[in-house]
């Protein structure tokens, strides 16, 4: 089952030294990740995830995320059916991120 995770929820998340970070796993267009993204995570467009899925660490958290959150739970769910595990969307997406973590970052 892939969790739905909020922002705040994310951003305690990398803030917390007792827990392994997750791999952040952004999967919106370069133009995209260029206006705004979090800091040290990983772009793979939505398209390029099938045949660079393998990639991906099997032993890590990975959250995914895209600009409201639908991308992103697709591609969770198509890296769940090859076998992945430790999946997590990003609820609401970068825009949840922006209204509830950072206001300072663009949005569009």
């Amino acid at each position: 089952m892939i969790e739905q995770l909020p922002a705040t929820a994310l951003n305690e998340w990398l803030h917390d030294s007792t827990r392994a970070a997750p791999l952040v796993l952004d999967v919106r267009e370069s133009w995209e990740h260029a206006l705004c993204s979090l800091a040290d995570a990983r772009l793979v467009p939505m398209q390029e995830i099938p045949a660079r899925w393998n990639e991906l660490p099997r032993d890590r958290d990975i959250v995914v995320l895209c600009h409201h959150g639908m991308r992103s739970l697709q591609v969770a769910q198509y890296l769940e059916s090859v076998g992945l595990e430790r999946l997590h969307n990003l609820n609401g997406g970068i825009a949840a991120w922006a209204d509830e973590v950072d206001p300072s970052m663009a949005q569009y």
